[in-house]
Parts: structure tokens; sequence; C-alpha cells
């Protein structure tokens, strides 16, 4: 029986310490034995990267071989220097690989404004190729976290092949267009121009619906390597199981926020179109007070109410409606005097839903969130030390 955290065909990896971190894995190649489709999208913030700079030149073509990830260091903020260090590494990994360095997609995730240990890094990668190995998926997934607290990986089949997903993520996360780092690997068999549009449908109702603390990361990645090894596929069927592959890890970014507790579910229908849905929806996940409260578990449900007239936009409170799970506590403009032991019961659990209904259109959205612990304070007070 196959090990279910091999990749699909002619995908390899390899994951190691080269010193950026203690001891722990911080540094990963994902490599395609034969040149693949690709696509990507990148954080929107202004001061993106210097591997985000260089990834957005790379994917211009539609191909790529090989992606290259480091954690710990974002290589933000490092100037001309930070580009050249890319570059080198690039370079390096693309004789080892004997690819061309233009088919490297490169992303480094951890603390801002320190310079790249780039002699760490080239120091590692000869001998690389000789330790790519099929059942590594688990470890570059390790190898990519920062501030995570478990490795975050999926794996489905659509037809003939076969389709692995990764990524990392806990704090500084609102994504914009993008997200945290995640990377997308399969052997199926489709057009560089199919797969950016899939990809960004994918992204639109998955990683840019989580937020963990409303701050958007200057590293903000997401690519997808296709190398058609499995042939061609359904299209459709695919962009189904990417999606739902998708959400489930945007759910895990959620759940493992820095310091949460719990999950947070937010559903907002009735808007009057799909993009007000998705601000109610971000201004509700994102709100200190509502998140305090789930965190306390204190059945103060106004805190909700408060955000719902905070909206950019025109909402009428009369035909507003907000439940916990099941437990309704504002029907169409009315206070339904819920139960108070019950609600603060629900609201002590793991996974919290909050369902709101504007009742004015056809627009929905749904995101997820976490509570806001002592610990988020705690885990970024300390971060660089």
């Amino acid at each position: 029986m196959e090990n279910p955290l091999t990749f699909p065909k002619g995908f390899l990896s390899c994951a190691k310490n080269v010193g950026i971190k203690d001891e722990t894995l911080d540094f990963t190649v994902i490599y395609s034995e034969v040149r693949a489709a690709a696509a990507a999208m990148f954080t929107q913030n202004q001061f993106c990267g210097a591997p985000v700079v260089v990834g957005k030149e790379h994917i211009k073509n539609g191909y790529l071989q090989a992606f290259v990830i480091n954690s710990k260091n974002a290589n933000v903020a490092t100037g001309e220097q930070g580009i050249e260090d890319v570059h080198h590494i690039i370079d390096t990994l693309a004789e080892e690989l004997a690819v061309n360095p233009e088919d490297i997609l490169p992303s480094s995730t951890g603390v801002i404004g320190v310079p790249l240990p780039v002699k760490n890094i080239l120091a590692g990668i000869p001998g690389l190729k000789k330790e790519l190995t099929k059942e590594a998926l688990q470890k570059s997934a390790e190898a990519i976290m920062t501030t995570d607290t478990f490795p975050k990986y999926r794996k489905e089949q659509v037809g003939n092949a076969t389709v692995c997903a990764i990524a990392k993520g806990s704090g500084m996360i609102e994504p914009n267009m993008a997200t945290m780092l995640s990377y997308i690997v399969t052997d199926a068999e489709i057009a560089p121009e199919h797969l950016q549009k899939i990809l960004k449908r994918a992204v639109n109702v998955s990683f840019n619906m989580v937020s963990v603390d409303g701050d958007t990361s200057t590293s903000d990645t997401v690519a997808i390597m296709a190398n058609g090894l499995a042939g061609p596929v359904d299209l459709d069927e695919f962009e189904r199981v990417l999606t739902a592959m998708l959400i489930s890890l945007a759910k895990d970014l959620a759940r493992d926020g820095e310091g949460a507790t719990k999950l947070v579910e937010v559903s907002v229908s009735g808007a009057n179109s799909e993009p007000e849905a998705k601000r109610m929806v971000k201004a509700i996940i994102n709100s200190p007070l509502v998140k305090t409260a789930i965190f306390g578990a204190d059945p103060n449900w106004g805190r909700i109410i408060s955000t719902i007239g905070n909206a950019d936009f025109t909402i009428d409170p009369a035909k507003v409606s907000v439940s916990f799970g099941d437990l309704i506590v504002f029907k169409e403009g009315e206070p339904t005097a819920p139960n108070q032991e019950e609600l603060a019961k629900y609201l002590k659990g793991n996974n919290i839903g909050i369902f709101v209904s504007l009742g004015q259109g056809p627009g929905n959205a749904t995101g997820w969130g976490c509570d806001l612990s002592y610990d988020y304070v705690r885990i970024n007070g300390e971060y660089t030390t």
C-alpha cells in the first residue's frame, strides 16, 4: 500500500536543518522531475519580501520546476542585498538540480528586517538532489513552520491524478489575494492559463477568507505546479477537490492561530452582494471584542450586533438575524431572550459557529478565524527572542 504522505508522480522533496533554526527543520526544496505548468498568487503588502519580488518575475512564463523555502527569516526589508541573496540561492540550487534558475520559485518566512543567513543555506544545497525523496511531504510541511504548532498537509485523488498541498501560518494572517505560505503539487495535466484561474477562484473562498489577527504578511505566497504525468483530468472536478482541500487547510490555519483555543466560523447571508458579505465576515472575525468574548465564553452577543452596525454599507436592523450554532439570539430586528447558560456552554466549545442574516439580498460568504487569548500577546511579545 502506498504511503499516504507520498507526493504525486514525478515530485520529490528534501527537508533539512541548515542552521537558521537551532535544531528543527528550516529549509525545504520541492522538485518536479519534469518542467510543470504553474500558477501563483502573492501578498499585496507593499513591503513584500525579496523572494516575492523574484517569484513574481519567475511565474510570468507559467512554468516552474521547483519551490525553495526557508523558515525563521523572511528576507524582508533587506534592501538590494536581499534580492541578491535570493538569486544566489536560486542559481546554486538550479545548478544542483540541473534546471533553469527562472523555473524556481523562492519563499522565505519569519523575522522581518534581518539579513538572510545565505551562507547557511548555500552550504545545505550541494548533494541535495540525492536527498530528494517521494516520502517527504510531511517533512516539507514541518520545514516551513514558524509559530505553527503542527504541520498542515492534505492529499486527494482526482481521477488518475493526485493532488498534495502543504501550508503554514499561525499569525500575521489577513490575506489579500493570497495568504501565508502554501504549496500545491499535482501530476494532473492542466494548462497554465486554466491553472491560474482555478487557483484564484479556490484561494478566494479559502485562504482569502481566513484571518487570525487582521495583519497581512509581507511574504504571503500560494503556488501550484502541475507536471501532467498522470494525464488530463476533469477541470471542474479538479477545482472542486482543490477548493475543498484549501478550505480545510484554511480552517487549520485559523485553528492554529497564535494562542488560539477555538476555531470560529462566521457565515453571512442576505447581503446585497458577495463582496459586502465578505467584508461583514471579516469585520466579525477580526473584532477584538468579539474574539475576546469567545475566548472567555462570554454570551455577550451585543458585540456581534455592534460590529454589524459598523458596516461600511447600508443595513436594515429590522431585517437582521444572528445565531450561535443553533441558538438564535436575534431574529429580524428583535431579541429572542436566549438561555444565557446554554449560550455560555456553547461558547466553551472548541468550534464556534456564528451565523448572520442581513435579509437584504443574495450575497453570502463564509470565513474562519479564532479567539484572542492571553497567549497571543505573549507569543508576539517574545517573537524575536
